[in-house]
């Protein structure tokens, strides 16, 4: 897993010249959004970054030139060599947090069910989409009484070679181990789809880290933007 194919799993990018980082068209969810500003993917191995494409050219030049010069990392939680320099070219506060790939083996249980109708969401997770049933799955679910309290689905758009994982449960069902079981089927769904299931989450989200605790994951890298 490399930070580049995460970097692709997440947004629409324009190419990179040589030299320069990728631009970003958009994100790649179910509705696409503009993107950050600028994102910096960092490895053991291979460091990655992109700018959203209506950054000005001038600002982008300066970005892509700090970004050549982070190395790869030890230490997953220690700040870009250039975060100072990237804030004051960009504003705004910094997003980061762990990336996790699966282990090879994924323990679940067989009490998940697959969702495929909007009206059984609507109960317990307002705001989806009929089309979103289609661009986000699988959807695995924890039912209870017929409905889903917790659900893990394909946050990124399933036609990608890889997807990311995005997870939520009902605020009364929390606590109860369901995110992991949910996350788990999710997996294993993807991954029989042959593609590759990706995780990542915001190092101050700590029922999301836990998750990632829980089912074992492996990080090998770090998401920083503004």
């Amino acid at each position: 897993m490399t930070p580049e194919l995460q970097l692709k799993t997440l947004f629409s990018l324009r190419p990179a010249l040589p030299g320069a980082g990728h631009r970003i068209l958009a994100t790649l969810e179910a509705h696409a959004r503009p993107g950050p500003s600028y994102v910096l993917i960092r490895g053991s191995s291979t460091v990655t970054w992109a700018v959203r494409a209506d950054v000005p050219a001038e600002t982008a030049d300066q970005l892509d030139r700090f970004a050549r010069e982070e190395p790869p990392i030890s230490d997953f939680e220690a700040p870009p060599l250039h975060a100072d320099a990237y804030q004051s070219l960009v504003g705004g506060r910094p997003s980061s947090g762990p990336a996790f790939t699966f282990p090879e083996k994924i323990a679940q249980t067989n009490d998940v069910s697959i969702v495929d109708r909007i009206d059984l969401l609507e109960r317990n997770f307002r705001g989806w989409r009929a089309e979103e049933i289609q661009l986000c799955a699988p959807i695995c679910a924890v039912m209870d009484s017929g409905y889903p309290v917790s659900v893990c689905f394909c946050a990124t758009r399933n036609s990608a070679p890889a997807v990311e994982a995005g997870v939520e449960t009902a605020v009364a069902f929390r606590g109860r181990g369901f995110a992991a079981r949910v996350t788990a089927a999710w997996a294993c769904a993807v991954r029989a789809s042959g593609r590759i299931p990706l995780y990542s989450t915001n190092w101050t989200n700590a029922g999301s880290r836990g998750v990632a605790r829980k089912l074992g994951l492996i990080q090998y890298a770090t998401n920083w933007s503004l």
